[in-house]
């Protein structure tokens, strides 16, 4: 078996900026899994606030055995960006080597497609509502806040898109104190779900606290490991190939934690279609699907995934699976 690690870079639509930062390009790794000529892709995004940087995530894949199964794969690398992208190329893999697609070797249900979030970046207040009245079509609309003075910008993407159903992304931007005060803002403003409003260090401080509307685990959960730490915090987890570690542990957490009485929202990180493609199969049903990253990009994949009123569509086997 061999493995190919590439760089690539992907320019985005527009500035893309949240509480840690702005951005204008998705760097991304592609990795291609070669065994009996056969050829399976896959994608991963590596992410700072993991630690994960291009070339450590490179040197993990690089150093990882001649031979090996997707299952074993499983205890060769931790949960991370750099098993995901090897995870779903194995997928892609097993699929084309049998003829079949990925959705019936793991036995799900043919996929349809799913309404998907699109984000506003953290802005001013009067550029976030212009960017909300510019989508103000999109029945979904995520905002990028985390800044102590983030009422004036959700009043602000209300009035720019009085019809759309919003949900809060504070990247770990809030203390508990802004938290409380906001809170009790949210349904007046239909907020529909707020995503990890504390550090992921100081979550404890979500229990016993008022949730007027669903709370939901971000870079609190990763695996299947993280869900015995949101218990009384959380109501949602946000399930991202990327922190699982691939579909293999995307599934069985997301398996888990239906089990346990929480919803489930899949989200991503900002890459291109190859990476959102398998995140598609795990998105089928849930409470919120966030796979907006090919929508932030100015180019894309060769095979791009198809968006449209109905929402995003499963890939096309020329993309992947």
């Amino acid at each position: 078996m061999k493995i190919t690690v590439t760089p690539d870079v992907f320019k985005l639509a527009q500035v893309f900026t949240i509480s840690r930062g702005s951005r204008t390009e998705a760097k991304v790794l592609t990795v291609k899994v070669e065994k009996d000529g056969v050829t399976g892709w896959g994608e991963c995004v590596p992410y700072a606030r993991y630690n994960e940087t291009l070339e450590s995530v490179t040197a993990e894949i690089e150093g990882l055995p001649a031979d090996f199964s997707r299952e074993a794969l499983q205890d060769l690398l931790p949960a991370g960006a750099a098993r995901n992208a090897v995870d779903c190329a194995l997928w892609d893999l097993e699929a084309k080597a049998a003829g079949k697609r990925v959705w019936e070797l793991a036995g799900l249900p043919a996929p349809g497609p799913e309404i998907t979030a699109y984000t506003l970046s953290l802005a001013s207040p009067d550029e976030m509502r212009k960017q909300a009245q510019e989508n103000a079509h999109r029945p979904l609309l995520k905002i990028k806040l985390g800044t102590p003075d983030d009422m004036p910008r959700l009043e602000a993407v209300r009035a720019g898109a009085p019809d759309a159903k919003i949900i809060i992304d504070a990247n770990e931007g809030w203390s508990a104190e802004v938290y409380a005060e906001l809170a009790p803002h949210l349904m007046r403003l239909g907020v529909e779900l707020v995503e990890q409003p504390l550090p992921a260090g100081e979550d404890a401080a979500l229990i016993g606290k008022e949730r007027p509307v669903p709370v939901c685990a971000d870079e609190s959960c990763h695996d299947r490991a993280s869900l015995p730490k949101l218990k009384g915090k959380y109501d949602v987890v946000n399930i991202k190939l990327d922190k699982t570690g691939g579909l293999t542990e995307a599934l069985k957490l997301r398996k888990e934690a239906l089990a346990l009485g929480y919803d489930v929202m899949v989200g991503c990180m900002v890459g291109s279609s190859l990476a959102m493609a398998p995140a598609t199969l795990l998105a089928q049903g849930v409470l919120v699907t966030d796979l907006d990253g090919p929508l932030l990009l100015a180019e894309d994949r060769k095979e791009p995934l198809n968006f449209d009123a109905a929402g995003v569509h499963p890939p096309k086997a020329a993309l992947w699976g």
